[in-house]
């Protein structure tokens, strides 16, 4: 009774967890709620979720693969059980056919797109790398779905060619801005039409030659005017003699 209740005890603390290869685990159960806590948490935070099959991958080569996904993914080996318990907390409905066999999940926190790229990029040269599936979105999305995400352009691209078409688009309107304000600097400052001339005089200008010809006729006159002056004197001095 000892033995059998101390058994008893050892499965209550270290319930039975049984492996990808079939072998019975023992997992302590604050071990495994903070397991499911965890796994949970990351279903909650991250932008998309990527649940694969690494049978026959090496440890080598699952530390290539992190590194490729980059900072931004969590690349995960989990225990199904455990996984599907979690997804449930989070929200979040798993099939139960992307939940057999050895799993790890990535869960992307960055751009989805870079991390399908790596995935796909990654599964080219590793065919032991099976993608089963994932979440995106909220929504379940299938092995293909993922292969059209992985070939879409990523958000950095996307970003770089709309600054592009932006400062195209600025430096057109620029130009045009200018072209006009070359135009109305032109108009504005165009010389304003020259005002008629004023009529001439209508008295005659005498010309140079005609002042020649009377200025004789002048001084003989004032000639003239002192001689009379000096005849008409003398005649009355004689007188008063």
């Amino acid at each position: 009774m000892v033995i059998r209740g101390a058994y008893a005890l050892r499965i209550f603390l270290f319930p039975t967890v049984t492996n990808e290869t079939g072998k019975v685990n023992r997992m302590a159960r604050p071990d495994k709620t903070s397991a499911v806590a965890e796994l949970a948490e990351d279903f909650r935070t991250a932008n998309a979720t990527v649940l694969t099959e690494y049978r026959g991958l090496s440890v080598t080569s699952m530390k290539e693969l992190r590194r490729a996904l980059g900072s931004t993914t969590k690349y995960s080996v989990v225990k199904n059980t455990l996984t599907k318990i979690a997804a449930k907390d989070a929200g979040v409905e798993i099939a139960d056919d992307l939940l057999t066999g050895p799993s790890a999940v990535a869960f992307i926190k960055g751009d989805p797109i870079d991390a399908a790229k790596s995935l796909r990029d990654f599964a080219k040269e590793n065919p032991f790398l099976v993608i089963k599936g994932g979440i995106y979105e909220g929504k379940s999305v299938t092995p293909a779905e993922i292969m059209q995400l992985a070939n879409l352009e990523s958000r950095e691209v996307l970003l770089a060619k709309l600054a592009g078409a932006m400062k195209g688009s600025l430096a057109k309107a620029a130009r045009v801005f200018d072209a006009l304000r070359i135009k109305l600097e032109a108009e504005q400052g165009a010389p304003a039409p020259a005002a008629e001339a004023a009529p001439a005089a209508e008295a005659p200008v005498e010309t140079a030659a005609e002042a020649v010809v009377e200025t004789p006729e002048v001084v003989a006159e004032v000639a003239e005017v002192p001689a009379a002056e000096a005849t008409e004197a003398s005649t009355e001095t004689e007188e008063k003699e």
